[in-house]
């Protein structure tokens, strides 16, 4: 910015110095500032009392202030007219009492929207007038910004322009040059680079210009309005044009308004908003031949040629028709002579790429719908609260869970709160199904257990297909078990609340996939449906989803074994754990007595969510099969010091599902500290297995028993370690137990502090992440935040990259057009560098913000371990503990043979679309980085330049951003 010098502003202004205004509060210090270089003006700090490094106050005939900005105007003259510089000063009544001002003096103004009464502004009030030859513009620019305005003589002919700035100054604007100023020299030029990321972007080579739409339909789910901001930043990012179509299939029929381009800034802050904030409407219509026509007429018209869907199975199942009808739609709209021949030649192919928005997860061609684990997330809240009653009161809960032909949130909560018992619509239980159930809980009760919770989805049936309600349930309760029950319907609360970190990156992601699949899209090509297997991001047909959306006609043909089929494999999976780690009495589930062993269970490392749920899920699967769990407390040194193993019983684990932190208590120290000793007491023991819980200390811990086997007899056991960690660093596994509930708590503390951001106007926060030595914590907080720079130990920090992140937030505030409002965010992990703390990298941009914005750190240090582990957390925590004891009874024999085999001692991992085991000897050599204590690979840092692209600090996607694997699909349906 500069600042003219004094001779050329004498001969500029002709005598007048300045013009000030005087602001009694910060808030209308900041809307007069941002109503003035809406509007034009260039801004100048002065003075900052807070910081009176940045500038010196040279008004000694006026007392002093907080804050002063001086505003220059900064349009072109052609030789006449008159600049003006205006000083705008913040005085609070703390600095009032301090420098002896009468405070009556300065009253808050009430508004910049004057009486309507007053016929002529200009007889109202002084006016401050300024010369501005192109009137059009001005009028435009206050017609945008919503203030008002009066125009004279005519609003049909105006040569003059009146409104009202926030300090209630009556500001003109004329087009009629002023006759006693001659211009001697023009002011120094200003840059203020005010400019919108409308698709300033080239696109991307050999690839034209498209016209990209994204749409919301069906039922609301929370991370919607995530994938639309994906959608719609990722397009302008690869040079195309960016449309919200506003309302669903409704929007889409009427056209007109809710057909909306949209520019990089319409998005800001949608990642924190729950629901969707472009809205969703049933549309009859769309069912309709008329509707899909009009629907059709629309595109064309605004020269869309991409749509993308974000809706449940009903939402897809309308796309996909539209798509299959298109050619028809466009020959019958010529042949109608609505539009012409020449108008629908473009548009001869429409791309469509479906995006699964729902809180049912009843798509089956995927694991997670955009939605699913934020409704979880409700329920397993409510559940929770509801669990402290129950128990309290001896009472029984039947909670009523939504799921019309899904039973997909009822099997994910019974699994994470450890409910007695589920209903849902796929699984149907046999006649009899009253006493089955009373006898579990019954039994349950009698093994000590304070509390009943049964769920049931809203669409549960028997096998006649006879609903089965909340009510009746209640009722077997009561008269048969004799009860005190209650009835909770969750209803529509399982919608509500922002989306968690799971579903915010599962937007974000398929939202930039589906973008891609828009822009790669080929002539003749299927239209693609975005899903998630396990933990990698794919694309399968839509024709091929849709038609596999066929749940409901196999529940109402009572074909129940095909209805668990359609499913995905996981849910059969949650569904198989659920039974296994729920005590039934049936005998014939055990196994031989001869077969029946003694498993060890350790935690190592620091705590992490679901630690807990591991533990009771492995120990009730043990009980389950007639094998005996037992505990090693305090890790090796409670082993070693005070020999701390205990059996663990039903009753004792039942409650951990919900519990943070590790409740058999965990140790970092590595069994190295005495290896003899701990061989010792696995020999006392008679350990026939080995389950290790924790991050990269229990990785190391397996590693050093397996290399220990050589000369101690005892550990030639089957051993298997089970990831759970919040920094997500351990080999073998792309995604670790408590990585989940961290992220969740992080992104919690990040809304927080965003909020506290936008309140105080122009701040960043600087917040030191948690992770080691892997930047994943940081990189998916900045994914789900919508961080504007994430600093992480892979990359390391530069002063040169430092650098252009300052520079991006001056141009961020500069540019902000009426969002000045809105906070930054600044991810630092806690190890990304020895040099630049998270203290100086704030001190840095303070003093090169010179009092534009301000700057704080933030550390939320152990908060991110999280209290209550998130249900994503809990539900991979039973399903990878149980996979953890069936692996020890398949790996089991003798000590020789288990000895020679290398793959008795591993880590259960997810990678890609599978759960895998991977030996230890096989990852000690090839994928593991000793020193910094990681893996060699990590698939999360692929991710880095889709942070970077959304949160604006880099302008486009790189080339290897944009690859993708048109095999994905058949490599991964394999692997699954």
């Amino acid at each position: 910015m500069v600042t003219p010098d004094a001779q050329n502003l004498h001969n500029y202004l002709a005598g007048v110095s300045f013009i000030s205004l005087v602001a009694p509060d910060e808030d209308l210090f900041y809307e007069t500032i941002t109503y003035y270089t809406d509007l034009g003006f260039a801004e100048t700090l002065v003075y900052d009392r807070a910081n009176p490094s940045v500038g010196e106050h040279k008004d000694d005939l006026c007392f002093l202030s907080d804050k002063e900005t001086w505003l220059h105007s900064d349009a072109e003259y052609e030789g006449q007219g008159t600049a003006i510089t205006i000083k705008v000063r913040l005085v609070t009544p703390t600095t009032l009492q301090e420098d002896g001002v009468d405070q009556r003096r300065l009253r808050r103004r009430s508004t910049m929207y004057p009486l309507t009464d007053i016929r002529d502004w200009r007889g109202a009030k002084q006016a401050l007038v300024l010369f501005s030859p192109n009137l059009e513009k001005i009028i435009r620019l206050l017609a945008e910004k919503g203030y008002a305005y009066q125009t004279q003589p005519s609003q049909h002919a105006p040569f003059e322009v009146y409104t009202y700035d926030p300090l209630s100054t009556l500001v003109g604007f004329t087009s009629k040059p002023n006759p006693f100023t001659s211009l001697v020299k023009p002011l120094p030029t200003i840059t203020t680079e005010k400019k919108s990321r409308k698709s300033e972007t080239a696109v991307v080579p050999g690839k034209s210009r498209r016209k990209i739409a994204v749409m919301t339909s069906g039922g609301d789910s929370p991370g919607m309005s995530g994938a639309v901001r994906a959608v719609v930043r990722s397009a302008i990012a690869l040079g195309h044009d960016a449309y919200c179509i506003y309302e669903g299939y409704e929007g889409l029929v009427q056209g007109g308004d809710l057909i909306k381009k949209m520019v990089w800034e319409d998005v800001r802050g949608w990642l924190s908003e729950g629901g969707t904030l472009i809205g969703t409407a049933r549309c009859a219509a769309f069912r309709e031949r008329y509707g899909r026509l009009a629907a059709a007429k629309n595109l064309i018209l605004n020269g869309i040629d991409g749509l993308i869907v974000c809706g449940g199975d009903g939402s897809l199942t309308g796309a996909d028709l539209f798509r299959a009808e298109w050619p028809s739609l466009l020959e019958e709209l010529v042949a109608k002579e609505e539009l012409s021949q020449d108008q629908v030649e473009p548009f001869k192919t429409l791309n469509i790429a479906g995006l699964v928005g729902s809180i049912d997860n009843d798509m089956s061609s995927t694991d997670a719908t955009i939605g699913a684990y934020s409704s979880l997330a409700r329920i397993c809240q409510a559940v929770d609260y509801i669990d402290a009653t129950a128990a309290s009161h001896q009472r029984a809960f039947i909670i009523e869970v939504m799921g019309r032909h899904c039973g997909w949130l009822a099997v994910m909560s019974g699994v994470s709160t450890g409910a007695d018992y589920i209903f849902i619509p796929e699984k149907p239980p046999g006649e009899g199904w009253e006493k089955q159930m009373c006898d579990i809980i019954a039994r349950h009760r009698r093994l000590g257990k304070r509390k009943t919770i049964v769920i049931v989805a809203e669409g549960a049936i028997d096998r006649d297909l006879k609903p089965i309600t909340s009510d009746y349930v209640k009722k077997v309760l009561v008269d048969v078990l004799k009860l005190d029950t209650r009835v909770t319907c969750l209803g529509h609360v399982q919608r509500g609340g922002t989306a968690v970190a799971y579903d915010r990156m599962l937007a974000t992601l398929q939202g930039v996939e589906a973008v891609r699949a828009i822009v790669r899209a080929k002539p003749g090509s299927p239209s693609p449906m975005i899903a998630i297997t396990e933990n990698k991001i794919i694309r399968k047909p839509l024709v091929e989803a849709v038609k596999m959306a066929s749940v409901a006609e196999a529940i109402k043909n009572k074909d129940f074994d095909q209805a668990m089929k359609l499913r995905d494999a996981e849910f059969d999976e949650y569904y198989r754990a659920f039974i296994a780690t729920t005590v039934t009495g049936k005998e014939n589930d055990r196994l031989p007595e001869e077969k029946r062993k003694r498993y060890a269970i350790i935690h190592v490392g620091a705590p992490a969510g679901g630690m807990n749920a591991a533990t009771r899920a492995a120990a009730l699967y043990c009980i389950s099969r007639g094998h005996r769990a037992f505990a090693i407390h305090n890790g090796f040194p409670g082993l070693v010091r005070h020999d701390s193993v205990r059996e663990l019983t039903w009753l004792g684990v039942e409650g951990w599902a919900i519990r943070g932190g590790s409740e058999i208590g965990t140790n970092r120290t590595e069994p190295d500290v005495d290896l003899g000793m701990v061989a010792w007491y696995f020999q006392k023991y008679q350990f026939d297995g080995l389950l290790l819980i924790g991050g990269f200390e229990a990785f190391k811990s397996l590693s050093e028993l397996r290399k220990a086997r050589q000369s101690y007899p005892a550990f030639r056991i089957p051993m298997i370690c089970l990831p759970a960690t919040i920094s997500n660093n351990v080999p073998g596994t792309e995604y670790s137990i408590g990585s989940d509930t961290c992220l969740n708590a992080l992104i919690d503390y990040c809304d927080a502090i965003k909020q506290s951001a936008s309140a105080s106007r122009r701040r960043v926060f600087v917040v030191e992440c948690q992770g080691g030595r892997s930047g994943y914590v940081a990189t998916m907080a900045g994914l789900s935040t919508g961080a504007l720079a994430v600093y992480t130990p892979e990359e390391g920090i530069k002063l040169e990259a430092l650098m252009q992140d300052i520079n991006k937030l001056r141009e961020s505030f500069s540019s902000d057009q009426g969002m000045n409002r809105a906070g930054k965010i600044i991810l630092r992990n806690e190890k990304a560098s020895a040099t630049y703390t998270t203290e100086i990298i704030a001190n840095m941009i303070r003093e090169e913000a010179q009092g534009r914005f301000e700057s704080r750190t933030s550390i939320p240090g152990h908060v991110q371990q999280g209290g209550t582990p998130s249900p994503m957390d809990r539900v991979r925590a039973v399903r990878l503990a149980t996979k953890c004891i069936q692996f020890l009874e398949t790996h089991g024999g003798s000590k020789i043979e288990v000895y020679e085999n290398p793959e008795s001692a591993a880590v259960i991992g997810i990678k890609g679309a599978a759960v895998v085991y991977t030996p230890m000897a096989t990852l000690e050599a090839t994928d593991t980085d000793w020193q910094n204590r990681r893996p060699k690979q990590a698939y999360w840092r692929n991710l880095r330049g889709i942070v970077d692209v959304l949160s604006g600090r880099k302008e486009s996607f790189d080339e290897a951003d944009m690859d993708y694997d048109e095999d994905d699909e058949t490599a991964t349906e394999a692997s699954s």
